[in-house]
């Protein structure tokens, strides 16, 4: 997915930086799509980490004029779970109902932890903290999160029509997937892959090198 950072086009940023926060946002992201869906039982989904960087390596810093690129491509469960669904006969139960609906909210939760986790990086750079408080969704636009905001209302609204339900339901699926970064566990698994994905030469990252280095057998 396409990352939009809006950062004032007047102010110089390191674009050292810049990189370390796009390899936390997409090793969030990734970490989300496969930690967050394995704790949970979930099927797993394929995805790859692709990167585009060239404009940025080798400056010393840079004026932004234009947004940048980078993303996680693949890994919605929603984009496979239907057809399981419609094949089998409980797709109209109860049941078949509460398996969609899971598998939407997952899917949210993960992209949201991208952007949390780019948060929490810039945070700790900063030798501040990052809590509940810091993870306000309003926040989020400032960390490469506002195509991802955007994902997640319009999936919010297939299932929600009462804005105010939508709101609620937005800061659950907030609340769970900083749960999620706060995990040591699951931090120092995002540590990982960010600092693969930096080292990475390749345009490309596979999902069996991605889950590789998140399981650290890499």
């Amino acid at each position: 997915m396409k990352r939009n950072y809006q950062i004032d086009t007047t102010a110089p940023i390191n674009s050292q930086d810049l990189l370390k926060q796009i390899a936390f946002h997409e090793a969030g992201h990734a970490a989300g799509i496969y930690l967050c869906n394995k704790q949970k039982q979930l099927p797993s989904v394929f995805f790859q980490i692709t990167q585009t960087r060239d404009k940025l390596l080798n400056l010393p810093g840079t004026w932004l004029h234009d947004r940048f690129v980078a993303g996680v491509e693949g890994g919605y469960l929603i984009d496979n779970l239907p057809i399981t669904l419609i094949e089998s006969a409980c797709y109209f139960s109860e049941a078949g109902q509460d398996a969609y609906q899971t598998a939407f909210e997952a899917d949210m939760i993960n992209l949201l932890v991208g952007a949390l986790a780019e948060a929490k990086h810039v945070a700790l750079r900063e030798g501040g903290y990052f809590n509940a408080n810091r993870a306000a969704i309003n926040t989020l636009h400032f960390y490469g999160g506002s195509s991802d905001l955007v994902k997640v209302y319009d999936y919010l609204e297939r299932f929600i029509a009462c804005g105010k339900k939508r709101e609620d339901k937005m800061i659950e699926l907030l609340t769970k997937a900083f749960e999620f970064i706060d995990s040591v566990e699951y931090w120092q698994a995002i540590e990982r892959l960010a600092a693969y994905i930096l080292d990475s030469q390749e345009s490309t990252i596979s999902c069996e090198e991605a889950i590789a280095v998140l399981d650290n057998r890499y």
